[in-house]
């Protein structure tokens, strides 16, 4: 893509129509990598009525017909991976190494598992036995708006766009203006692959811009977003005028309860995860409560883990953190780091010092804090950089009180060598997923929270049936 400054909107790349120039900067280096534009209302209006348009045809294919489209464009994803992994990191500062491995593979999983889905999913099937002629319908619930932020670039697309093709929906997507390059060479492959015109637009714009004017534009059908709490609150409020669907993908805070009889890698394992992507995901373990009687041990392991925890540019090979996304959030970091030490946290590892060496780009060194209580800033607000709270706990009450104290409900996390007790608390935390021992919710597994951490779920059937409408017929004959 060189002409960064255009929109994809029915099936060409076009000129905006009231475009203003925003530069991107790569959080390495603070320099300009491209220039894009923003578009405002008549950018807006046109990709919205070009997604209405191709809507009641496309809504109307078959499933064979989109599962060979989204399977060419698996095909093309793939042969463009090392493309994607160079444009992701130098766009939003993931290293390489994690670009071509996480940030990449998580588009590709998406969209595998949507395919998986896909295949098997029944749109049409009768109510039951006692109802032979009464029929349930899945149809697309219409044009979409798919905003999506700029720490997991392809994981958020991918869990918007991919599902929404596949269920016969229509689409405008606007990507962060942090993170635009990764979405804009999507786009390249879904022209390249030969959707039909309309089905999947492209329009840049800020949250304040192209953000807002699809949460209110009445031919849009459902806002699926996800970002800040703020925004996603600010969403709802515009988009409740036309009683449009609503799907929040939020923040988080997350808890990991460590016991003693956890296994020897658990804190380590913990600390690392903290601080993975620059420690900028919503699901980060970013509150780690320790049973006291290893509270020390814990404290000692993340302070070598963070103090072994290398800072580089995203550029360079290699198993360590980049830079965080911008200034803005560079100085955001700062603060609360500040915060945190002004109201009596211990300072473990790292604090709000430049990282020695690098006088260029946005980085922050991994911190760790011990002594953290609720009434903290560091304990309350998502941080969203390489910053860890320990607080000990006594009691398995104790722990569960803690870690729902917190306004978000993503992911928590459980380690631990008594299964039963495992399975005891998964049931008492508040969030959406709970991770314990280490393992990953499997491939296809539904994504999302509770509380301020949003509604619905992304992933698998549960991603289809977010772009879906249930329609009852009855005398089916």
């Amino acid at each position: 893509m060189h002409n960064h400054l255009k929109f994809y909107i029915n099936g060409n790349w076009v000129s905006p129509k009231e475009g203003t120039e925003l530069d991107v900067l790569n959080p390495s280096t603070e320099q300009v990598i491209a220039t894009i534009s923003l578009g405002g209302p008549a950018d807006t209006d046109a990709a919205v009525a070009a997604a209405k348009a191709a809507y009641p045809s496309w809504a109307h294919t078959s499933k064979q017909e989109r599962l060979a489209l989204l399977e060419r464009l698996m095909t093309s994803y793939e042969a463009h991976a090392e493309k994607m992994a160079q444009t992701i990191s130098a766009e939003m500062g993931a290293p390489i190494a994690l670009a071509r491995t996480a940030q990449v593979g998580a588009g590709a999983s998406h969209l595998k598992n949507t395919i998986r889905a896909l295949k098997t999913f029944e749109f049409d099937y009768p109510l039951g036995d006692h109802a032979p002629n009464d029929r349930i319908v899945y149809e697309p619930v219409g044009v979409c708006a798919l905003i999506t932020p700029w720490n997991w670039p392809m994981n958020q697309v991918m869990l918007k766009v991919a599902p929404a093709l596949a269920s016969g929906c229509t689409m405008v997507l606007k990507p962060s203006e942090l993170s635009p390059l990764s979405a804009m060479l999507l786009a390249e492959m879904i022209d390249e692959v030969g959707f039909p015109e309309g089905v999947f637009n492209l329009v840049n714009g800020d949250g304040e811009g192209v953000g807002s004017q699809l949460s209110v534009h009445p031919d849009v059908s459902m806002v699926s977003f996800t970002g800040s709490t703020r925004a996603g609150i600010a969403i709802s409020k515009a988009a409740a005028d036309t009683v449009k669907r609503v799907h929040l993908e939020l923040g988080g805070k997350g808890a990991n309860i460590i016991f003693a009889d956890a296994d020897e890698k658990a804190i380590t394992r913990g600390v690392r995860h903290c601080f993975m992507n620059s420690g900028q995901s919503c699901n980060a373990p970013t509150r780690m409560l320790v049973e006291r009687s290893v509270y020390q041990q814990a404290i000692d392991t993340a302070r070598e883990v963070a103090e072994k925890t290398d800072v580089q540019s995203a550029e360079i090979d290699g198993r360590h953190i980049g830079p965080v996304v911008s200034e803005r959030q560079l100085e955001k970091i700062r603060v609360l780091i500040a915060q945190g030490i002004q109201e009596g946290a211990t300072l473990v590892a790292g604090g709000p010092e430049p990282v020695e060496g690098l006088n260029q780009g946005y980085f922050v060194r991994p911190t760790v804090f011990a002594d953290v209580t609720p009434d903290m800033a560091i304990w309350r607000e998502e941080i969203f950089g390489p910053v860890l709270s320990i607080t000990p706990f006594d009691a398995e009450n104790e722990a569960i009180e803690l870690a729902n104290d917190t306004d978000y409900g993503l992911t928590n996390y459980i380690q631990t060598g008594d299964q039963e007790r495992a399975r005891r608390i998964a049931r008492q935390l508040r969030s959406g997923m709970v991770e314990m021992n280490g393992h990953f919710g499997g491939t296809g597994s539904p994504f999302g929270g509770m509380k301020q951490s949003g509604n619905g779920r992304e992933g698998g059937v549960w991603g289809l049936k977010e772009f879906l409408e249930v329609k009852t017929i009855s005398d089916w004959r």
